[in-house]
C-alpha cells in the first residue's frame, strides 16, 4: 500500500496503470511564462505541469537561484521516484525558463543546470521573442533590449491586449505554434555554431520545452 501511495505522489495513474509524468517548472517571470503555460497546458496529454516557484520573490528568480533550486528539487524527486519503484520513463522532469536580459552568471547557470540534469529553455533577450515569433519572422538583432521586442508585439498598442503586456492571452498564441517554431528555427540559424549561446541575439528554444517537456506538438 505504501509503495503504491509513493508512486501516486509522483504522478497520477491513468487507465491500466499508465501514468502522467510530472514536469516541474521554475520560471524567471512571475506572470508571462506561467500564463503562457496556463494557456497551452490543456494540450499536454502525457504530463502534469506544475509551476515550482509560483510564490517565490524576485530575489529568488535570478537564473543562478532558479537553477540551484531546480537541481535540488530534481535530486529529491528522483530519489523519491527510485524508492517508490516508479518506472523510469515516468520520473519527474525539472525545467527552468529564463532569459539573457542583463543577468550575470548566465553561463554558470547553464553549466550547473546541465551538470545537474535540469533542462533549460533560454531566450535572448527575453521570453517575448517567443511570443513575437507566433506572429512574424525575426531577423537582425535587438541589441539585448527586451523593450525593443515588446514594441514589436502586434498587440502592444491594442487597448484590450496592451493593458497588461506581461499576461499571455489565448488568442495571442493559439493556432500559431507551428509558425512560431518555424520562425524560431530560422532565427536561430542566423547564428553560427561558434557563437556562444549567451551571445545569440535574438534566440529562443522554448519550442524544445513545449515538445520535449510538455509533449505538445501543436496548439
Amino acid at each position: 500500500m505504501g509503495k503504491s501511495k509513493g508512486k501516486e505522489s509522483l504522478g497520477p495513474a491513468r487507465g491500466r496503470g499508465r501514468r502522467r509524468r510530472i514536469v516541474h517548472v521554475f520560471s524567471e517571470g512571475l506572470v508571462t511564462e506561467p500564463s503562457y503555460i496556463e494557456v497551452i497546458k490543456g494540450h499536454a496529454t502525457t504530463v502534469d505541469v506544475r509551476i515550482a516557484n509560483a510564490n517565490a520573490p524576485g530575489s529568488r528568480r535570478k537564473p543562478l537561484k532558479l537553477v540551484e533550486a531546480a537541481v535540488e528539487l530534481l535530486d529529491t524527486e528522483q530519489r523519491a521516484a527510485k524508492r517508490s519503484g516508479l518506472e523510469k520513463e515516468y520520473w519527474p522532469q525539472v525545467w527552468c525558463l529564463f532569459d539573457r536580459d542583463q543577468h550575470e552568471g548566465i553561463e554558470a547557470a547553464l553549466k550547473q543546470a546541465r551538470e545537474g540534469g535540469v533542462r533549460v529553455a533560454f531566450s535572448h533577450p527575453c521570453f517575448e521573442v517567443w511570443r513575437l515569433l507566433h506572429h512574424k519572422a525575426v531577423t537582425g538583432t535587438f541589441g539585448g533590449a527586451c523593450g525593443q521586442v515588446v514594441t514589436r508585439l502586434p498587440f502592444a498598442k491594442d487597448p484590450k491586449d496592451g493593458a497588461d503586456l506581461k499576461l499571455v492571452l489565448p488568442h495571442q498564441v493559439t493556432g500559431r505554434y507551428e509558425e512560431a517554431k518555424k520562425h524560431a528555427l530560422q532565427m536561430n540559424a542566423q547564428h553560427g555554431g561558434h557563437v556562444a549561446l549567451v551571445n545569440r541575439d535574438p534566440y529562443t528554444d522554448v519550442h524544445e520545452f513545449v515538445e520535449q517537456g510538455l509533449g505538445i506538438t501543436s496548439y
